[in-house]
């Protein structure tokens, strides 16, 4: 199992099998992002692309997401959908 210093956490969780990404935005989350953050993120972007009604194929709504989920791994203000309580860690 490869281990990674998760930078949503702070500290060493199992790491994702593969880059999720294309490029340098996959390859920083693979070395950064431990899988329970990644899978939260996913879980997360779901609820915001439904909430939103974000058509993907508008890089506008990509670029928000991008956005959106750098300041989640960065433990920054992040939108959340509208009555989002997060479970305990």
């Amino acid at each position: 199992m490869r281990m990674v210093f998760c930078r949503k956490y702070q500290k060493e969780l199992p790491g994702l099998g593969q880059a999720p990404l294309p490029g340098e935005k996959g390859r920083v989350i693979f070395e950064s992002i431990s899988e329970q953050a990644w899978q939260e993120w996913q879980s997360n972007q779901t609820m915001l692309i439904n909430e939103h009604r974000l058509n993907l194929m508008d890089p506008n709504a990509r670029q928000w997401l991008v956005t959106e989920m750098d300041r989640f791994f960065a433990n920054e203000n992040y939108a959340k959908p509208a009555g989002y309580v997060p479970k305990d860690r």
